[in-house]
């Protein structure tokens, strides 16, 4: 084996090969995790309306959990027995309690009942009031309340302006909103999951 020491041009060309190769393997790993980014929805497309997936499986009788669409709080309410009977009662003080006013809009085809669901005890809606687009307070806790009738079903209030609103998210009588709130396109991937932004017509 020669102990001859290399050439300063064999230096510079190893030299170059180890940066060329580094470089090429950073480029392959700078091209690689974008790729592999785009399986995700981006926050452009979550904004333009891309469906939000939701577990819904640790909710209990009674809860609510809010999530995003379309830049829009979207609640899902878990309503109990008492909730869901308490809409039977409500039907004479309500503004509009068949959905019919801007059925499209405000209300899908299958959310087109008493419970404005798609399974009674599931309720999802945006949570805007449809007035001046301010969100509405929870007030589940029936009787008498600050700004709510003594014999108080359970709903939603609006804080700014009192525009009030059953389990189903119908509004009352005689207040300043003018419509119920809308029912997202939503359906059930399985009991326990659900898609809001996506119903199977779409």
């Amino acid at each position: 084996m020669s102990n001859t020491p290399a050439s300063p041009v064999d230096s510079a060309k190893r030299t170059w090969l180890i940066a060329s190769g580094c470089a090429g393997a950073a480029g392959g790993l700078a091209v690689a995790v974008p790729f592999v980014s785009t399986f995700q929805p981006s926050e452009r497309a979550k904004a333009a309306g891309a469906a939000v997936e939701v577990d819904i499986s640790a909710m209990k009788p009674g809860e609510k959990i809010t999530v995003e669409w379309r830049g829009k709080p979207v609640w899902i309410v878990k309503r109990t027995p008492e909730q869901l009977a308490a809409l039977k009662k409500t039907e004479g003080l309500l503004a509009d309690p068949k959905s019919e006013r801007n059925p499209a809009d405000l209300t899908p085809v299958y959310a087109r009942n008493e419970a404005r669901s798609i399974k009674p005890e599931v309720f999802v809606a945006v949570g805007i009031c449809s007035h001046l687009g301010c969100s509405p307070s929870d007030k589940f806790q029936i009787g008498a309340q600050p700004s709510l009738p003594d014999d108080w079903p359970g709903g939603f209030l609006c804080p700014c302006h009192g525009s009030t609103f059953d389990m189903a998210g119908r509004v009352y009588k005689n207040k300043p909103a003018p419509d119920n709130l809308e029912v997202p396109p939503h359906m059930f991937l399985s009991d326990t999951r659900l898609i809001i932004g996506e119903d199977k017509k779409a």
